[in-house]
């Protein structure tokens, strides 16, 4: 999965997303939801065939990119530990 920053703002991003599936974007924006800085959490498809998926951050307080990371690294902390489970 590549991300390609589309616009950056001082509380707002937009990014294009390749070579990702709902599997993987839902859940980040499940996160970002729950997160109390960030106040939008858009994810926009566009046509299936020629657009590829953008999600949009806004947040109230801090940096969008810091919010994004935090949704981040909070998946992968629960998908290391599910993993440690399963063996």
């Amino acid at each position: 999965m590549e991300l390609q920053l589309l616009d950056k703002d001082k509380d707002s991003i937009r990014i294009q997303i390749l070579d990702a599936d709902m599997t993987l974007i839902q859940p980040i924006i499940n996160e970002l939801i729950k997160d109390e800085g960030v106040d939008e959490v858009r994810h926009i498809t566009g046509h299936p065939e020629l657009d590829l998926p953008i999600l949009y951050i806004r947040v109230n307080n801090g940096k969008p990119q810091t919010a994004l990371k935090r949704a981040a690294k909070t998946l992968s902390n629960e998908y290391k530990d599910a993993l440690e489970n399963l063996k």
